[in-house]
């Protein structure tokens, strides 16, 4: 059988014929706060199309928070992305939001409260692997290389090319020396044309340093 030289479309929403559950998030998201990079894909057998209502939680504009996930990510079932809307004031005695609810509550409340609780943007670098089920915190960025295991809990920056497990989630290793995810991060296969991520997946697959760099 002839091997197929053609990259998939990355302007396509449900790129695998006889897999309509994957989809690539790109061109899934309407929410100018969320961006997927190419070919990061969200893989859910009710269908990918439920994304961001389904994954991303507590997200309202008028926060202002954004998630960015970069390029080759594999999302898994049930990701959820818990956002900033999320954060109660915890300052004060009580964590209760009077603030929510109209008519005298919300008028004596300091809605600064809620902000300062804020963490920032939800950043996900590019060739992540996030877990079914996997719960990311606001605020969180995780690296490139990354593996989120099923159903961890992450509340803290990820380094990159490293593997998060547990809840709450820590890093149980890394997943190649120091020398080579620092040649790895200098090579950012992800940002290559993709006609040369065509030629080259099996370096990039692969555990050859020197092949990856060796690419042309």
């Amino acid at each position: 059988m002839p091997v197929s030289k053609i990259a998939p479309d990355s302007g396509a929403v449900t790129p695998v014929a006889a897999f309509p559950q994957i989809g690539f998030l790109k061109n899934l998201v309407r929410s100018p706060l969320i961006t997927a990079g190419d070919f990061s894909y969200y893989d859910d057998p009710d269908g990918p199309e439920h994304f961001e209502k389904k994954c991303v939680l507590y997200h309202f504009d008028f926060i202002g928070d954004r998630l960015q996930i970069g390029r080759y990510c594999a999302l898994a079932q049930g990701v959820a992305f818990i956002m900033n809307g999320a954060n109660h004031a915890m300052q004060g005695f009580s964590t209760y939001p009077f603030g929510i609810f109209p008519g005298a509550w919300r008028d004596g409340f300091d809605p600064a409260a809620y902000a300062s609780g804020y963490r920032g943007d939800t950043t996900v670098g590019n060739d992540v692997w996030i877990g079914t089920k996997a719960t990311i915190l606001p605020g969180v960025t995780i690296g490139d290389g990354a593996i989120i295991g099923a159903h961890a809990v992450v509340a803290s920056d990820v380094p990159p090319y490293s593997v998060v497990a547990g809840n709450p989630g820590r890093v149980m290793k890394q997943r190649f020396s120091d020398d080579v995810v620092k040649r790895l991060s200098a090579i950012a296969w992800w940002n290559w044309p993709v006609d040369k991520v065509t030629r080259h997946i099996a370096a990039i697959t692969g555990a050859d340093i020197e092949a990856l760099e060796g690419a042309k």
